[in-house]
């Protein structure tokens, strides 16, 4: 199987020979070109992954030769060949888009060898817009549900703060999707080639959050047995998101007051400061007006991360985003499920429609997984919205494998009801074979004789 294809430009035809055999002997697919006007032709008419081109042309010099390659095609790599005597004007073709460069006459291994590096860079690069691509599909603007006037609201004031460097403060409840937005937010910046690094700050004791988001070096503490960077470094020329910030240590935020205010910061253990050049975007569930007053947060931090405050609204407050946030998680689940599961009857949509949602974006994701898991048509039926009762309103969310027992046990009893105990009634309205139902009676320990005494 053919590697890469690989444009050669030369004016020296021997040398072109010689260059084609080698990279025909490893592999590759091989395009070669005498003149430049066949080269430039050549990249205009075909993909190439590669491309050699010689320093010292008959017409033009290869730098001027790369640049019009690149204008085609300015993801593909350029090696240049000079001679020991040109190797100043080589280092220059780097400077202005070159890969690298090859002396003549190279070494056959040296010269399967750069080509090698340079291939796997542009793949590499290739798979980083790729997966950068993803990120923008799922996290960009216009793919957040926001069919309601309050969040075209949010999704403005958003799209305004990411132009800024100004600290972003989102809050809201739960589940509203705050780290969805801070991503976003990150993605519409001039940062948005940079790290993204989040951290939740209710999720570490505070000795373990200081070292992770301040590093430490050896020897620090016991365990440190190596220096490790802490997260703000990892963020540098990036956004770093502290989610539940509320939940920080009174001790860690005089320490994060400090690294904004200055933009640096020591180590755990350390004696020499680290600067770093972040953009903070900070969310919280809790009311930080009312922990100031109770004084389990700093006043003068508050003020400090209060930039541009963010409110998100939640699910009960803009229910016209429910069913187009219903069409996203379909698509999600139908993908991870492999099915093709088109959408919710009218009596399921408005189940979901007159819920309160207690856990908001993230419960009605949840709820949808679920469904989509369980549905045997392609349509989402109203006994498979399962909601929390007012009386269950503190119970936690059940996992999927635990809810799905439930679900097939109660379905199972209710089929038993119905058909009085009859299991080939029963099965044949379950859409099962005998023996299959039968096994799903015995892995629930369901007693059909106590379905056929009630009869």
């Amino acid at each position: 199987m053919l590697q890469a294809k690989i444009l050669v430009v030369d004016d020296d035809r021997n040398l072109l020979e010689l260059a084609r055999m080698r990279l025909e002997s490893a592999n590759y697919d091989v395009a070669t070109a005498l003149a430049e006007e066949q080269a430039v032709e050549s990249i205009k008419g075909d993909t190439f992954d590669l491309a050699i081109v010689d320093l010292q042309l008959a017409k033009q010099d290869g730098i001027s030769l790369m640049q019009q390659l690149h204008a085609v095609n300015p993801e593909m790599p350029v090696i240049i060949l000079t001679a020991y005597g040109t190797i100043e004007s080589a280092v220059e073709a780097m400077k202005k888009g070159a890969y690298s460069y090859l002396t003549k006459p190279f070494e056959a291994r040296e010269f399967l060898f750069q080509i090698e590096k340079a291939l796997e860079n542009r793949r590499l690069n290739s798979e980083v817009k790729r997966l950068r691509g993803l990120l923008e599909e799922r996290y960009g603007f216009e793919n957040i549900a926001a069919k309601s006037e309050k969040m075209n609201k949010v999704l403005e004031l958003v799209s305004r703060g990411a132009k800024t460097d100004s600290t972003i403060y989102l809050h809201g409840e739960s589940g509203t999707g705050k780290e969805l937005i801070a991503k976003a937010v990150h993605l519409s910046s001039a940062r948005r080639d940079k790290p993204f690094v989040a951290i939740n700050c209710a999720a570490l004791p505070e000795s373990l959050l200081q070292s992770e988001l301040f590093g430490h070096e050896r020897g620090a503490f016991t365990g440190a047995v190596r220096k490790a960077p802490g997260l703000f470094t990892q963020a540098d020329g990036g956004t770093f998101f502290l989610d539940e910030i509320g939940d920080m240590p009174l001790g860690i935020q005089a320490k994060l007051l400090r690294v904004l205010e200055e933009r640096k910061f020591y180590p755990v253990g350390g004696d020499k400061p680290v600067e770093v050049n972040i953009r903070l975007i900070v969310a919280t569930n809790k009311d930080l007006e009312t922990e100031v007053r109770q004084g389990s947060f700093r006043e003068d931090l508050f003020y400090r991360i209060h930039v541009i405050p963010i409110y998100l609204p939640p699910l009960r407050e803009r229910r016209e985003d429910i069913p187009p946030l219903v069409e996203l998680f379909l698509d999600k689940f139908n993908r991870r499920t492999a099915k093709e599961v088109k959408g919710l009857m009218p009596q399921a949509m408005q189940r979901l429609m007159l819920y309160e949602w207690p856990g908001n974006v993230r419960e009605l994701e949840h709820v949808i997984e679920y469904a989509v898991a369980m549905t045997q048509t392609d349509a989402i039926t109203e006994d498979l919205i399962l909601l929390r009762t007012k009386a269950s309103t503190e119970e936690p969310w059940k996992p999927l494998k635990q809810a799905k027992g439930a679900f097939e046990k109660n379905y199972l009893i209710r089929l038993l009801e119905l058909s009085g105990g009859n299991i080939s009634q029963a099965a044949r309205l379950a859409g099962k074979y005998r023996a299959d139902f039968y096994d799903l009676l015995k892995k629930y320990d369901i007693n059909v004789e106590t379905f056929k005494r009630a009869r």
